[in-house]
């Protein structure tokens, strides 16, 4: 079963600085009928505005996964980490224990576009820890690129959570096809593009919600970039 979410209908936010989509409730954005799925509990899509951002700000027993689209985010937090991560990279926090930070547009002239992905973590009152890296186009290029597993093998980052995430930059008439485990359920989003995803037309911003399906296949009629979650049932 395939079941498609398209992007005008997550909910929306305009601060002016901050532009945000949401696909699960969050903040001032509150649906019932999209909460979370398996373990993703946030996943919203940011522009925010040159030299403009989020204050200093707690966090507690969640998995965040930050995946940068364009431009570049400042981000410093409680542990002492201070880094600038620009599109290629992904930074994932633990919140665990607790744990304050801030995130700020490095840019003083341009908008920064990026997804936050908030995922349950397998366990609470873990320690909080910090690590982002980065992911070349030349990795994601017509190819799916694990960019977070619950494994510290690989070149991955590491989530205390039973999460597969990858990403792919797909070339236009390129395609991809990708068994998928019964016992299991799967998240696509589209981040940038068009394609065509076991026979649906997704565009940027839709997403797609999989169970029970053999295969994940996507065909790009553009330029896409897309953003796949593995998730436990």
């Amino acid at each position: 079963m395939i079941t498609i979410r398209k992007s005008e209908e997550r909910g929306t936010a305009d601060h002016g600085w901050l532009r945000a989509r949401h696909s699960f409730s969050f903040a001032g954005y509150q649906d019932s009928a999209h909460t979370q799925y398996s373990v993703l509990r946030v996943l919203n899509e940011d522009v925010i505005e040159a030299g403009r951002g989020f204050a200093e700000h707690p966090h507690s027993d969640m998995e965040i996964v930050t995946y940068i689209l364009s431009g570049a985010l400042r981000h410093q937090d409680s542990m002492g980490n201070g880094s600038v991560i620009r599109a290629g990279d992904v930074q994932r926090m633990t919140a665990g224990s607790g744990i304050r930070h801030s995130e700020y547009n490095a840019s003083e002239d341009a908008p920064v576009h990026l997804m936050q992905i908030w995922l349950l973590p397998a366990e609470t009152g873990l320690a909080p820890s910090y690590e982002d890296k980065h992911f070349s186009t030349e990795r994601k290029h017509n190819q799916w690129c694990l960019i977070a597993s619950p494994s510290v093998k690989g070149e991955a980052l590491f989530i205390h959570q039973d999460v597969y995430l990858y990403a792919t930059i797909l070339d236009a008439g390129s395609s991809l096809v990708e068994m998928l485990a019964s016992a299991r359920c799967h998240y696509v989003q589209i981040a940038k593009g068009t394609v065509i995803l076991n026979g649906r037309v997704l565009q940027a911003g839709d997403a797609a919600k999989i169970e029970g399906e053999a295969n994940l296949q996507i065909t790009a009629e553009s330029d896409a970039e897309v953003v796949w979650f593995d998730l436990p049932l």
